[in-house]
Protein backbone atom coordinates (compact mmCIF):
# COMPACT_ATOMS: atom_id res chain seq x y z
CA UNK A 1 0.00 0.00 0.00
CA UNK A 2 1.80 3.04 -0.73
CA UNK A 3 1.30 5.94 0.72
CA UNK A 4 1.55 10.04 -0.63
CA UNK A 5 4.25 12.20 1.09
CA UNK A 6 1.62 15.13 1.69
CA UNK A 7 0.01 14.60 4.49
CA UNK A 8 -1.39 16.70 7.50
CA UNK A 9 -2.64 15.61 11.39
CA UNK A 10 -3.35 17.98 14.10
CA UNK A 11 -4.05 17.29 17.74
CA UNK A 12 -5.74 19.39 20.40
CA UNK A 13 -4.83 18.07 24.53
CA UNK A 14 -6.19 20.43 27.19
CA UNK A 15 -3.88 20.64 30.51
CA UNK A 16 -5.35 21.94 33.60
CA UNK A 17 -3.15 25.16 33.41
CA UNK A 18 -3.00 25.30 29.44
CA UNK A 19 -4.08 24.21 25.90
CA UNK A 20 -1.70 22.19 23.77
CA UNK A 21 -1.96 22.35 19.94
CA UNK A 22 0.35 19.98 18.25
CA UNK A 23 0.46 20.21 13.93
CA UNK A 24 1.97 18.11 11.62
CA UNK A 25 2.52 19.20 7.99
CA UNK A 26 3.84 16.81 5.49
CA UNK A 27 4.91 17.94 1.86
CA UNK A 28 7.28 15.35 -1.16
CA UNK A 29 11.29 15.74 -0.76
CA UNK A 30 13.63 13.26 -1.81
CA UNK A 31 15.05 13.29 1.86
CA UNK A 32 13.90 13.46 5.17
CA UNK A 33 13.90 17.22 5.48
CA UNK A 34 12.77 18.01 9.70
CA UNK A 35 11.44 21.40 11.02
CA UNK A 36 10.81 21.19 14.85
CA UNK A 37 9.46 24.22 16.74
CA UNK A 38 8.92 23.34 20.34
CA UNK A 39 8.52 26.08 23.72
CA UNK A 40 12.00 26.17 25.32
CA UNK A 41 10.56 24.10 28.24
CA UNK A 42 10.11 20.84 26.02
CA UNK A 43 13.66 21.28 24.23
CA UNK A 44 14.91 18.45 25.80
CA UNK A 45 12.10 16.15 24.58
CA UNK A 46 13.20 17.37 20.76
CA UNK A 47 15.64 14.62 20.10
CA UNK A 48 13.09 11.88 21.42
CA UNK A 49 10.32 13.75 18.75
CA UNK A 50 12.49 14.41 15.77
CA UNK A 51 13.60 10.40 16.28
CA UNK A 52 9.99 9.40 16.53
CA UNK A 53 8.58 11.81 13.22
CA UNK A 54 11.37 10.12 11.92
CA UNK A 55 10.22 6.49 12.49
CA UNK A 56 6.52 7.48 11.82
CA UNK A 57 7.12 9.22 8.78
CA UNK A 58 10.26 8.10 6.63
CA UNK A 59 10.89 10.44 4.50
CA UNK A 60 9.67 14.42 3.44
CA UNK A 61 9.74 17.66 4.17
CA UNK A 62 7.87 17.75 7.61
CA UNK A 63 7.11 21.09 10.17
CA UNK A 64 6.03 20.05 13.49
CA UNK A 65 4.83 22.10 15.81
CA UNK A 66 4.08 22.67 19.54
CA UNK A 67 1.90 25.53 20.39
CA UNK A 68 0.82 26.14 24.02
CA UNK A 69 -2.19 28.90 25.37
CA UNK A 70 -1.81 29.94 28.89
CA UNK A 71 -5.78 29.11 30.07
CA UNK A 72 -5.32 29.82 33.86
CA UNK A 73 -4.22 32.93 35.78
CA UNK A 74 -0.70 31.74 36.07
CA UNK A 75 2.58 33.72 35.32
CA UNK A 76 6.42 33.22 35.48
CA UNK A 77 7.19 37.09 35.03
CA UNK A 78 7.77 38.57 38.63
CA UNK A 79 8.76 42.21 39.86
CA UNK A 80 12.12 42.05 41.48
CA UNK A 81 11.00 44.59 44.01
CA UNK A 82 14.17 45.37 45.76
CA UNK A 83 15.69 46.21 42.12
CA UNK A 84 12.84 48.77 41.07
CA UNK A 85 13.08 50.35 44.71
CA UNK A 86 16.82 50.72 43.97
CA UNK A 87 15.97 52.50 40.84
CA UNK A 88 12.86 54.50 42.06
CA UNK A 89 15.49 55.75 44.93
CA UNK A 90 18.31 56.71 42.68
CA UNK A 91 15.89 58.37 40.44
CA UNK A 92 14.70 60.56 43.36
CA UNK A 93 18.53 61.65 43.91
CA UNK A 94 19.23 62.56 40.30
CA UNK A 95 15.44 64.31 39.44
CA UNK A 96 15.50 65.74 43.26
CA UNK A 97 11.94 64.57 43.56
CA UNK A 98 9.68 64.11 46.12
CA UNK A 99 6.95 60.74 47.40
CA UNK A 100 3.90 62.51 45.19
CA UNK A 101 5.94 61.37 42.00
CA UNK A 102 6.53 58.11 43.03
CA UNK A 103 3.98 56.58 40.06
CA UNK A 104 5.72 58.47 37.67
CA UNK A 105 8.87 56.91 38.92
CA UNK A 106 7.52 53.47 39.05
CA UNK A 107 6.71 53.66 35.32
CA UNK A 108 10.47 54.32 34.75
CA UNK A 109 11.86 51.99 37.28
CA UNK A 110 9.78 49.00 35.42
CA UNK A 111 11.50 49.82 32.47
CA UNK A 112 15.24 49.43 33.62
CA UNK A 113 17.01 46.25 33.04
CA UNK A 114 16.22 43.32 35.56
CA UNK A 115 12.75 44.81 37.04
CA UNK A 116 11.39 42.08 35.65
CA UNK A 117 12.70 38.38 35.85
CA UNK A 118 11.23 35.59 34.60
CA UNK A 119 11.16 32.08 36.14
CA UNK A 120 12.22 29.02 33.67
CA UNK A 121 9.35 27.03 33.79
CA UNK A 122 10.84 23.08 34.43
CA UNK A 123 9.83 20.26 32.46
CA UNK A 124 6.73 18.27 34.49
CA UNK A 125 7.46 14.68 33.01
CA UNK A 126 3.59 13.75 33.71
CA UNK A 127 2.57 16.47 31.87
CA UNK A 128 4.80 15.48 29.07
CA UNK A 129 3.62 12.05 29.34
CA UNK A 130 -0.22 13.39 28.08
CA UNK A 131 1.82 15.31 25.28
CA UNK A 132 3.62 12.59 23.96
CA UNK A 133 -0.13 10.55 23.79
CA UNK A 134 -0.91 13.55 21.51
CA UNK A 135 2.07 13.57 19.70
CA UNK A 136 1.03 9.82 18.47
CA UNK A 137 -2.27 10.81 17.81
CA UNK A 138 -1.48 13.73 15.48
CA UNK A 139 1.27 11.22 13.90
CA UNK A 140 -1.33 8.32 13.70
CA UNK A 141 -3.56 10.94 11.83
CA UNK A 142 -0.59 12.48 9.43
CA UNK A 143 -0.05 8.79 8.51
CA UNK A 144 -3.85 8.14 7.46
CA UNK A 145 -3.70 11.20 5.61
CA UNK A 146 -1.00 9.77 3.62
CA UNK A 147 -2.85 6.39 2.77
CA UNK A 148 -5.83 8.35 1.74
CA UNK A 149 -4.35 10.87 -0.68
CA UNK A 150 -2.27 7.99 -1.71
CA UNK A 151 -5.56 5.65 -2.84
CA UNK A 152 -6.38 7.98 -5.76
CA UNK A 153 -2.25 8.19 -6.84
CA UNK A 154 -2.75 4.13 -7.22
CA UNK A 155 -6.02 3.98 -8.87
CA UNK A 156 -4.44 6.27 -11.43
CA UNK A 157 -1.17 4.65 -11.12
CA UNK A 158 -2.89 0.97 -12.41
CA UNK A 159 -5.23 3.07 -14.86
CA UNK A 160 -1.76 4.66 -16.30
CA UNK A 161 -0.12 1.25 -16.49
CA UNK A 162 -3.19 -0.86 -18.02
CA UNK A 163 -3.07 1.59 -20.83
CA UNK A 164 0.48 1.00 -21.80
CA UNK A 165 -0.68 -2.62 -21.76
CA UNK A 166 -3.27 -1.61 -24.02
CA UNK A 167 -0.60 -0.06 -26.21
CA UNK A 168 1.46 -2.53 -26.24
CA UNK A 169 -0.49 -5.17 -27.41
CA UNK A 170 -1.09 -2.60 -30.51
CA UNK A 171 2.62 -2.80 -30.69
CA UNK A 172 2.80 -6.50 -31.06
CA UNK A 173 0.03 -7.05 -33.40
CA UNK A 174 1.61 -4.45 -35.67
CA UNK A 175 4.93 -5.84 -35.65
CA UNK A 176 3.86 -8.38 -37.93
CA UNK A 177 2.79 -5.94 -40.39
CA UNK A 178 5.68 -3.51 -40.04
CA UNK A 179 8.41 -6.48 -40.65
CA UNK A 180 6.50 -7.04 -43.85
CA UNK A 181 6.44 -3.79 -44.69
CA UNK A 182 9.98 -3.16 -44.26
CA UNK A 183 10.69 -6.23 -46.75
CA UNK A 184 8.58 -4.55 -49.19
CA UNK A 185 10.28 -1.36 -49.00
CA UNK A 186 13.84 -3.12 -49.42
CA UNK A 187 12.80 -5.21 -52.21
CA UNK A 188 10.92 -1.80 -53.57
CA UNK A 189 14.89 0.25 -53.27
CA UNK A 190 16.23 -2.88 -54.85
CA UNK A 191 14.10 -2.71 -58.30
CA UNK A 192 14.08 0.78 -58.35
CA UNK A 193 17.85 0.43 -59.00
CA UNK A 194 17.49 -1.96 -61.94
CA UNK A 195 20.35 -4.00 -61.05
CA UNK A 196 20.74 -7.90 -60.74
CA UNK A 197 20.85 -9.64 -57.43
CA UNK A 198 21.67 -12.24 -55.79
CA UNK A 199 18.23 -13.63 -53.67
CA UNK A 200 20.44 -15.89 -51.29
CA UNK A 201 22.74 -12.74 -50.45
CA UNK A 202 19.24 -10.40 -49.82
CA UNK A 203 17.93 -12.91 -47.71
CA UNK A 204 21.17 -13.13 -45.50
CA UNK A 205 20.91 -8.92 -45.73
CA UNK A 206 17.48 -8.38 -45.12
CA UNK A 207 17.25 -11.13 -41.95
CA UNK A 208 20.47 -9.14 -40.82
CA UNK A 209 19.12 -5.98 -41.58
CA UNK A 210 15.48 -7.15 -39.25
CA UNK A 211 17.53 -8.41 -36.76
CA UNK A 212 17.93 -4.82 -35.79
CA UNK A 213 14.87 -3.99 -36.06
CA UNK A 214 13.76 -6.80 -33.94
CA UNK A 215 11.72 -5.52 -30.64
CA UNK A 216 11.04 -8.54 -29.18
CA UNK A 217 13.03 -8.64 -26.22
CA UNK A 218 12.28 -5.04 -25.71
CA UNK A 219 8.28 -6.26 -25.58
CA UNK A 220 8.94 -8.69 -23.08
CA UNK A 221 10.79 -6.99 -20.69
CA UNK A 222 8.77 -3.80 -20.92
CA UNK A 223 5.39 -6.10 -20.11
CA UNK A 224 7.83 -7.41 -16.84
CA UNK A 225 8.71 -4.30 -16.06
CA UNK A 226 4.37 -3.42 -15.91
CA UNK A 227 3.81 -6.01 -14.18
CA UNK A 228 6.27 -5.89 -11.50
CA UNK A 229 5.31 -2.01 -10.79
CA UNK A 230 1.69 -3.65 -10.34
CA UNK A 231 3.31 -6.36 -7.77
CA UNK A 232 5.10 -3.21 -5.60
CA UNK A 233 2.05 -1.13 -5.94
CA UNK A 234 0.16 -3.82 -3.70
CA UNK A 235 3.14 -4.54 -1.24
CA UNK A 236 2.53 -3.97 2.46
CA UNK A 237 5.54 -1.57 2.13
CA UNK A 238 5.45 2.32 0.23
CA UNK A 239 8.39 2.73 -1.80
CA UNK A 240 8.43 5.17 -4.07
CA UNK A 241 12.15 5.41 -4.99
CA UNK A 242 11.60 1.65 -5.71
CA UNK A 243 8.89 2.76 -8.22
CA UNK A 244 10.62 5.50 -9.66
CA UNK A 245 13.33 3.03 -10.62
CA UNK A 246 10.90 0.89 -12.03
CA UNK A 247 8.97 3.61 -14.31
CA UNK A 248 12.94 4.51 -15.29
CA UNK A 249 13.28 0.91 -16.84
CA UNK A 250 10.00 1.31 -18.41
CA UNK A 251 10.79 4.30 -19.94
CA UNK A 252 13.75 2.83 -21.21
CA UNK A 253 12.42 -0.07 -23.06
CA UNK A 254 9.52 2.48 -24.50
CA UNK A 255 12.38 4.27 -26.28
CA UNK A 256 14.22 1.49 -27.76
CA UNK A 257 10.66 0.28 -29.25
CA UNK A 258 10.24 3.58 -30.45
CA UNK A 259 13.38 4.14 -31.77
CA UNK A 260 13.75 0.47 -33.58
CA UNK A 261 10.15 0.67 -34.79
CA UNK A 262 10.24 2.36 -37.80
CA UNK A 263 6.79 1.98 -39.25
CA UNK A 264 4.32 5.22 -38.65
CA UNK A 265 0.84 3.14 -37.31
CA UNK A 266 3.60 1.47 -34.47
CA UNK A 267 5.12 4.89 -33.64
CA UNK A 268 1.80 6.24 -32.76
CA UNK A 269 1.11 3.43 -29.99
CA UNK A 270 4.81 4.37 -28.40
CA UNK A 271 3.88 7.86 -27.95
CA UNK A 272 0.87 6.83 -26.31
CA UNK A 273 2.63 4.93 -24.22
CA UNK A 274 5.23 7.90 -23.41
CA UNK A 275 2.03 10.33 -22.51
CA UNK A 276 0.64 7.57 -20.14
CA UNK A 277 4.33 7.31 -18.70
CA UNK A 278 5.07 11.02 -18.26
CA UNK A 279 2.08 10.87 -16.71
CA UNK A 280 2.79 8.42 -14.17
CA UNK A 281 6.19 10.66 -13.42
CA UNK A 282 4.75 13.59 -12.91
CA UNK A 283 3.19 12.07 -9.60
CA UNK A 284 5.53 9.07 -8.45
CA UNK A 285 7.33 12.01 -7.32
CA UNK A 286 4.74 12.50 -4.50
CA UNK A 287 5.29 8.84 -3.14
CA UNK A 288 6.44 7.51 -0.13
Amino acid sequence: MIQSMTGYGKSVLQLPTKKVTIEIKTLNSKNLDLNVRVPSYYKEKELAVRKKLASGLVRGKIDFSIYVEMTADETTTTINKNVVSDYMQQLKNVLFTNDENDVELLKMAVRMPDALKTEREELDENEWEFINTSIDEALKETVQYRIDEAASLEDDFKLRILNIKKYLEEVHALDEERIKNVREKLKKSIADLKVEIDENRFEQELIYYLEKLDINEEKVRLGNHLEYFLQELDSEDSNGKKLGFIIQEIGREINTTGSKANFASMQKSVIQMKNELEKIKEQILNVL
